[in-house]
């Protein structure tokens, strides 16, 4: 019976190393449309044959909000930048609605945008700050993911924003208490607000 759960578990990550592989190919696919798309995340959605450290999201700049989105993503010591680490990003249009589009028969947010980390672990998106819906207390927010070559995908806390008014004391004291920092705050420019955000990557998960 020892045998069997040991073999079981070795099966177990055997399949999962290989799922990770294939979702990392998958980033190299080059068909017009990928055998998984329907069911695969996201942040594999890109049309771009090479992603750059920066990118745009569609029609930031006829927008009222204008947001330079910027920072450093570092290795889970907190310290060494990593490179080549997909981050992927998608909110909601000025009025706190999601303007979601369909291609092969696939939902998606319209608003969204991919970058690949450059040597220096650094990454910039060129977006607006999103709404909050009509007559809601809901937060501002960006939602985002990361992928690291060789690992799962998963979905970092949103980014929400120091001056919305709906963020409680309640709120702050929460995500400070669980040491989240996916607060952004935001500086005027002349024609665009600024706001820089590192991120840490979790430690990788050891199966």
């Amino acid at each position: 019976m020892k045998k069997l759960r040991v073999l079981l578990s070795v099966l177990g990550s055997l399949l999962i190393g290989q799922y990770v592989i294939a979702q990392d190919a998958a980033i190299q696919v080059t068909e017009d449309v990928p055998f998984d798309y329907a069911s695969r995340h996201a942040i594999y959605d890109f049309s771009e044959t090479n992603l750059n450290a920066i990118d745009s999201i569609p029609g930031f700049q006829t927008k009222e909000t204008p947001l330079k989105l910027t920072g450093i993503v570092y290795q889970p010591d907190g310290i060494t930048p990593a490179k080549d680490v997909i981050v992927f990003i998608r909110h909601a249009n000025e009025d706190g609605k999601f303007d979601i589009r369909t291609k092969n028969e696939k939902r998606y947010v319209y608003h969204r945008g991919w970058v690949k980390t450059n040597a220096k672990g650094e990454y910039t998106f060129y977006t607006f700050i999103p709404g909050s819906y009509a007559h809601s207390k809901e937060l501002r927010r960006i939602y985002r993911s990361v992928k690291v070559a060789g690992q799962l995908e998963y979905n970092l806390p949103d980014f929400i924003f120091n001056d919305d008014p709906f963020l409680t004391k309640h709120c702050r004291k929460h995500i400070n208490k669980k040491g989240i920092d996916c607060i952004l705050t935001t500086l005027k420019k002349e024609n665009y607000y600024l706001a820089e955000k590192n991120i840490v990557l979790r430690p990788a998960v050891i199966e």
